[in-house]
């Protein structure tokens, strides 16, 4: 550890130096500004630094499309999931939201591929469910549907627990 701290340039700060061994230092990741009407559309627009508090909201169930404007299937899925936004644009649990992954970094997220569509469920800490299905409107709507039936099942079941506690 001595070596790496020496062959460090003279200009770096001590405190830098520590952060660094101490594992304090925290990722730089690329942002575009966050848009003013971000949230004006049926599509929400994340940013890097709107993500965490949009993606990981623990109220919602949300959807997230990470693309590139360059990229053809990106543009062929557009109009599919601008759609879905306009579906579940007054629903009190789902977000539809895309983030442009070429000017956008998000910690512990790996784009590998373009169009990229991943699930941030609602009161899950912080799981992510990659979607691996069909890339239309109907597979899109039965995804998001099973997702609320899980959901209310899941409340049956904590529901019917607190019962049995009860007694």
């Amino acid at each position: 550890m001595l070596q790496i701290l020496l062959s460090l340039p003279r200009k770096t700060s001590p405190k830098f130096a520590y952060d660094y061994f101490a594992g304090e230092l925290k990722k730089y990741l690329d942002s575009e500004e966050i848009p003013e009407d971000w949230d004006a559309k049926p599509v929400k627009v994340l940013v890097g630094k709107n993500f965490e508090e949009n993606a990981y909201d623990e109220t919602k169930d949300v959807l997230v499309e990470f693309y590139a404007p360059w990229c053809g299937h990106c543009k062929q899925l557009a109009p599919i999931y601008d759609e879905l936004g306009e579906k579940y644009k007054n629903h009190p649990n789902i977000v539809i939201a895309k983030l442009n992954a070429d000017a956008n970094e998000v910690d512990d997220i790996d784009i590998i591929s373009f169009p990229t569509i991943k699930f941030f469920p609602k009161n899950s800490g912080r799981k992510i469910i990659d979607y691996n299905g069909g890339r239309n409107l109907e597979d899109f709507v039965a995804f998001l549907e099973e997702s609320q039936n899980a959901d209310v099942k899941d409340d049956q079941v904590d529901a019917a627990k607190d019962i049995k506690d009860e007694l």
